[in-house]
């Protein structure tokens, strides 16, 4: 059993939106806020200075925004993304944060995304026969090799598809129609026009919603029947 308290540090020029975090991380008890700042340049202090294992980090900042910050720190500790601007999330997914919460962000979200921390250190079982894609991401000839069994699940985001594996988001500027056809398996289902779902990480259904670990995802009219038809061929 994962008994790790994970120290974290919130950064954001908004005092209210420290406060609130602040509320969430008391009630987590795997969490445990070690600092809290709204300056980007003392942030970048602490975090060099002191083990920080998880960064709330405010995108629009004086100084420096969110996204240098992240930049600047390349791996050195995990990052949630907060902001009240959802055109950030996809620029968040590239540089490999966790998650991104949107403010002002409900309990119930922010204990989803936090959750994602201890997921990022639970050992992934790849076998050497395991069936892959290579996903383009940024730059010309950029690929990231991505393994169908940790496909959790497809998301469309207007020009750009993003890829939610077990541990993390892989971001490439496609169609969800043309990811779909790419699958080429019968293990992969679309139950939304925005959505596809791979079958082995479905948790539960209801008539209008599939979960996916922590995630709810709709169930469209159109996709009904056949998902299913699918789900029938594996009821006992």
């Amino acid at each position: 059993m994962n008994t790790k308290k994970y120290r974290c540090l919130i950064v954001d020029d908004e005092p209210p939106a420290i406060r609130l975090l602040e509320n969430y991380i008391s009630k987590v008890s795997f969490l445990e806020k070690v600092g809290s700042t709204t300056s980007a340049l003392e942030a970048l202090q602490i975090i060099e200075s002191q083990e920080i294992d998880l960064v709330f980090l405010d995108i629009q900042m004086p100084e420096l925004s969110g996204i240098q910050v992240s930049k600047i720190v390349k791996g050195k500790t995990k990052i949630i993304f907060t902001t009240a601007y959802p055109q950030f999330a996809i620029e968040s997914y590239d540089l490999h944060a966790i998650d991104y919460l949107l403010k002002p962000s409900e309990f119930e979200r922010f204990y989803e995304a936090v959750l994602k921390i201890r997921k990022n250190e639970t050992p992934k079982e790849v076998t050497t026969n395991d069936t892959f894609l290579f996903v383009k991401t940024d730059g010309k000839n950029n690929y990231e090799k991505v393994y169908q069994n940790e496909i959790c699940y497809i998301e469309g985001l207007k020009n750009y598809v993003a890829v939610h594996l077990l541990d993390k988001v892989v971001i490439t500027y496609n169609t969800l129609k043309h990811i779909e056809e790419s699958l080429g398996n019968s293990h992969f289902v679309k139950v939304h026009k925005s959505y596809i779902v791979a079958i082995k990480h479905i948790i539960k259904t209801d008539s209008i919603t599939v979960y996916i670990k922590e995630k709810a995802l709709p169930i469209g009219d159109t996709y009904k029947k056949n998902f299913f038809e699918k789900i029938e061929s594996y009821k006992l």
